[in-house]
């Protein structure tokens, strides 16, 4: 894919090289194993060379957050008040972005020990499957329409507030929809990284983005081919483990012929999360100030860095 000029592009070895001294990593490969996505990849060596050096970009990033946060205290003569720094993290169905997430999450935790990092996806703003099959879009799920957008807008500016215990409704990939009644709650953070495939992207007479309450946004990218390949993968994976219970959402399809259940994954690929990367996600990548170019085996080959 081409990148716009207005970033930088290193390799492994070369991005590599920008660790900086922000304290060691401590994660020990049974950390790497809880923090991973079903069926993605990740090692060691990928802490080390490609987020060590991303964990001490953010450590800029922060710095000046709060430098700037300062200033503007001093500029309106009042006491300075404490503003969450807040991290986006977009990208396809399947690409990796939930594993970028939860290890970013882990490594800023241990970096800044007395800070409290937490974590959301954007799938609980997703509306739920009741409503989306009243307005006649089960199968426009992901796409800008079926998101709650407001109450993310809503959220999203309680947090910069610093409202305390902001709810955040839980979805469940395994029942496929929203849990009724049941949160996650964000209490103050010093760090919030929102991660969802929807959170760079420019909902149409909006006057406030989601975009426009990050601090810091990462792109987490890769050939739409290989993706397809990521998403049948665990597609296969998620059937494996459904056998034995009838309330999970693939079971249906686990205990079903599995060359049919294939042929439909390839569908819901095609029809839907293709049409939507290429049509609401992608156009977003440019917004970014990261972008984690993914190749063969989630393997992370360039990172991109935007100069502006």
């Amino acid at each position: 894919m081409d990148y716009d000029k207005t970033y930088y592009m290193f390799d492994r070895q070369q991005w590599r090289q920008f660790h900086g001294k922000l304290g060691d990593n401590h994660i020990t490969q049974q950390e790497l194993a809880q923090v991973k996505a079903l069926n993605d990849k990740l090692s060691l060596e990928d802490v080390s060379v490609i987020y060590a050096p991303l964990r001490h970009l953010i450590h800029i990033f922060l710095n000046q957050f709060q430098r700037q946060q300062g200033a503007l205290a001093d500029f309106l003569n009042r006491s300075t008040e404490h503003v969450p720094f807040i991290i986006g993290i977009a990208g396809s169905v399947a690409v990796g972005k939930s594993t970028t997430a939860r290890l970013l999450q882990l490594m800023l935790s241990r970096a800044y020990p007395n800070y409290k990092v937490q974590q959301i996806t954007t799938d609980g703003f997703l509306y739920p499957n009741r409503v989306l099959a009243e307005r006649h879009i089960m199968d426009r799920k992901g796409f800008p329409e079926s998101y709650d957008m407001e109450a993310l807008i809503n959220f999203m500016d309680a947090v910069k507030d610093n409202v305390p215990n902001v709810k955040v409704p839980r979805y469940s990939h395994q029942v496929y929809d929203i849990v009724p009644g049941e949160y996650d709650i964000v209490d103050q953070p010093d760090i919030l990284i929102v991660e969802g495939i929807n959170v760079l992207q420019l909902p149409s007479n909006a006057p406030v983005f989601v975009s426009d309450f990050f601090d810091f946004s990462i792109y987490v990218d890769a050939d739409p081919d290989l993706i397809e390949q990521w998403y049948l993968e665990r597609f296969g994976v998620l059937l494996d483990t459904a056998f034995t219970d009838p309330n999970d959402y693939y079971y249906q399809y686990a205990i079903g012929d599995r060359e049919d259940a294939f042929a439909m994954a390839k569908d819901v690929w095609r029809k839907v999360n293709l049409t939507n990367l290429k049509e609401f996600i992608l156009p977003t990548r440019s917004r970014a100030d990261v972008i984690l170019h993914k190749t063969k085996h989630h393997l992370i080959d360039k990172v991109y860095l935007r100069k502006f």
